[in-house]
């Protein structure tokens, strides 16, 4: 007879499992895991059984069939994955599993769902709204360069600014565009740009790179620093193809960092084009009034003929009118082709070439002066190695032999000082100033005096 104690309920252990299962399926629904693939399996059923873990545990898992025919990827061993899951207990046997939906490869995949969900915040914020953007201002004085002061990029505005418009003055406000300090350094160049107030317009700018590159710009301090700028601010980061939270949020979007600067900076060779187009169009308007003019003089000249004298004096005032009008119109007129004379001047004195010439004049007389410099340098050198020749040849030993002397060696070459050191019959070298004397001893004599002791 089976006893159970009173006013407990006693599960068995398929309701227990059972119990536990529907606890998994009404908590946790659906979740996303993160960890590493192994013990993988992949039978011909075309499931896919696989254990999840990281460095403090491991959980099993089941991927099938039906869903892992949408896997974009080839899963292995080792692999860093997120998946998206239902948690479930094996009834049968008692076993907590994973049953997957959905896997994906972990970093790329994770930071584009962040970036996905960031973007779709901060649109609803308003951030990314056009009524919010501020338009480029018509005419720009100074532009101001948010970047790497080393990248490519800030080469490339550089090098479009000169050839376009090179008149135009350049802030560069050096900041960190790639790592963990990139978005504050970002964010401070920002702030310092818009406390300076020295620039019309800022361009925020770096290379291309993969989007863990280009992460600090898809940071949300970054966006909102953007955002409260009092300055218009243009995004040229990556290529075209690279878009981030900055594009979004920024007021103008440039593909390239090159595409920014055109953007920005009038041609230089349009300008001028339009100005000689604007003289030319004055000039003729100039020329067709004064000819409206005298045919109005003149017909006002044949209606006032009478009286004959107030036609006379009316005559004389519009003669002086017309040379007084026409003297305005050529006088105004010459000014206007000075003043783009000097437009024409100051820009051509800005053009590279002119720069460039001046660059050469200065390399060429740099050159000169460093060629005179280094051939006195050589004659000072050669005087004082003559000096040195001359005073060696003076204490040389061969001055001393070519006046007589010479130096007496025996077989073993050791110099003989005194007649003690040789004896009768022994062989001796001497040497003079232009060669050598091979002697033999056959007398020697001790009654000679040095010059000291005579």
């Amino acid at each position: 007879m089976e006893i159970r104690p009173e006013g407990k309920r006693v599960f068995s252990i398929g309701e227990l499992n059972q119990h536990v299962r529907e606890l998994f399926q009404t908590h946790l629904p659906v979740i996303w895991v993160e960890g590493e693939i192994s013990n993988l399996s992949q039978p011909a059923s075309g499931h896919c059984y696989l254990t999840l873990k990281d460095q403090h545990a491991q959980v099993n898992c089941a991927m099938f069939r039906n869903r892992r025919y949408n896997l974009q990827f080839a899963p292995v061993n080792g692999m860093q994955v997120i998946v998206r899951c239902k948690a479930d207990l094996y009834s049968a046997q008692g076993k907590f599993q994973l049953i997957i939906e959905e896997m994906e490869e972990a970093g790329a995949g994770a930071l584009q769902r962040q970036f996905e969900r960031l973007k779709n915040r901060l649109q609803i914020e308003g951030l990314f709204d056009n009524d919010s953007k501020k338009s480029m201002p018509r005419s720009i004085a100074q532009i101001g360069i948010i970047t790497s002061p080393t990248g490519a990029a800030v080469k490339d505005i550089l090098s479009v600014l000169k050839r376009r418009f090179p008149s135009i003055a350049i802030s560069i406000y050096p900041s960190l565009v790639q790592g963990d300090q990139a978005a504050a350094s970002i964010i401070d160049a920002i702030q310092i740009a818009n406390s300076d107030n020295r620039c019309d317009v800022l361009i925020i700018s770096r290379g291309g790179g993969s989007l863990e590159d280009l992460w600090p710009f898809n940071e949300e301090e970054v966006a909102r620093a953007v955002y409260k700028s009092q300055l218009p601010i243009i995004s040229a980061v990556g290529h075209e193809v690279d878009f981030t939270i900055l594009d979004f949020v920024s007021d103008l979007r440039a593909a390239t960092p090159s595409a920014a600067a055109e953007i920005l900076s009038p041609n230089i060779d349009e300008i001028t084009a339009k100005y000689a187009k604007a003289s030319r169009s004055l000039y003729e308007a100039m020329i067709r009034k004064i000819r409206t003019l005298e045919q109005k003089a003149d017909f006002l000249n044949q209606r006032l003929r009478h009286p004959h004298q107030q036609l006379k004096e009316q005559a004389h005032t519009l003669e002086i009118m017309r040379k007084r009008l026409s003297k305005a119109i050529v006088s105004d007129l010459v000014q206007q082709q000075v003043h783009l004379a000097a437009l024409k001047d100051r820009h051509f004195r800005q053009h590279p070439s002119k720069l460039l010439s001046t660059n050469v004049i200065n390399l060429t007389r740099t050159v000169r002066l460093l060629s005179r410099h280094t051939i006195s340098r050589l004659q000072e050198a050669r005087q004082k190695y003559n000096r040195t020749a001359h005073l060696l040849n003076t204490v040389s030993p061969l001055q001393t032999l070519s006046r007589g002397y010479s130096i007496m060696r025996d077989v073993n070459g050791s110099i003989v000082r005194s007649i003690g050191d040789i004896n009768d019959g022994d062989r001796l070298k001497a040497h003079v100033c232009d060669g050598e004397i091979m002697l033999e001893v056959t007398d020697t004599s001790g009654n000679l005096l040095r010059p000291d002791q005579e």
